[in-house]
């Protein structure tokens, strides 16, 4: 108990606190990405959104390990984008928090995407017919009858989104590192005091990357079946 209460007093937060702000970041980044792109993709037929799909559930499938050394590639200063990046706007990516956010939003993007994807295919077609009829405009419809209709899993794709973002380690240690105070975050922390035995701390983390993981899940549970109107279970 007293080597608990000693790892607590002595515990750097700021792994949280750049989890935290990490997650909203990139929720914010896919949420607005992944509508477009899911409502996109919805009015393509055949091969093209077939491609489009693919391309964007594909981070779902490669490691992300893998999409990290891309990201890396993309946006090294030694690279055609990041030396643009960083002659034209002194914008430097690599190792930088805005690095955590990039690598966090392309790791969970497919989430976010799939469930806008999955919500708008289970909208009444006959709703946009009805509006269309009526005169409205193709945005109009959208931000009238289709987004409020898709509410509830876009809701839930957030959720998912914020949750896979606390947890992305593998493309966040390959393009922002490890800097404490700067680019570390829970998931980096807790392997770097594993690999030096400090397994009290490594447990405060897990514990704390549980209760959050629970609480938004629960949350998004909750919120899901009020807007939804579903009150029993099967």
């Amino acid at each position: 108990m007293n080597e608990l209460l000693e790892t607590l007093g002595s515990l750097d937060w700021s792994p949280l606190f750049i989890t935290l702000r990490t997650g909203f970041f990139a929720t914010l980044v896919c949420f607005f990405l992944g509508v477009i792109a899911a409502n996109g993709v919805m009015r393509l037929d055949g091969r093209a959104a077939a491609v489009l799909d693919s391309l964007f559930t594909l981070p779902m499938i490669l490691p992300p390990t893998a999409m990290g050394f891309l990201l890396l590639l993309l946006f090294s200063r030694r690279r055609t984008l990041g030396e643009f990046l960083y002659e034209r706007f002194g914008i430097t990516i690599v190792q930088t928090p805005a690095a955590c956010v990039i690598a966090a939003s392309v790791i969970a993007f497919p989430l976010m995407y799939r469930n806008a994807m999955a919500s708008f295919e289970q909208i009444d077609p006959d709703l946009i017919l009805a509006g269309r009829t009526l005169g409205m405009k193709e945005g109009e419809i959208f931000r009238r009858i289709i987004l409020p209709s898709a509410g509830p899993g876009i809701f839930s794709g957030m959720i998912l989104t914020f949750a896979r973002s606390m947890g992305e380690y593998g493309a966040t240690s390959m393009l922002a590192g490890n800097i404490p105070g700067r680019t570390a975050t829970i998931a980096q922390r807790i392997a770097m005091v594993i690999q030096n035995a400090d397994y009290m701390t490594a447990g405060i983390w897990v514990v704390i990357v549980l209760l959050t993981g629970l609480l938004l899940m629960w949350l998004a549970g909750t919120v899901y079946n009020q807007v939804s109107g579903r009150r029993g279970h099967w």
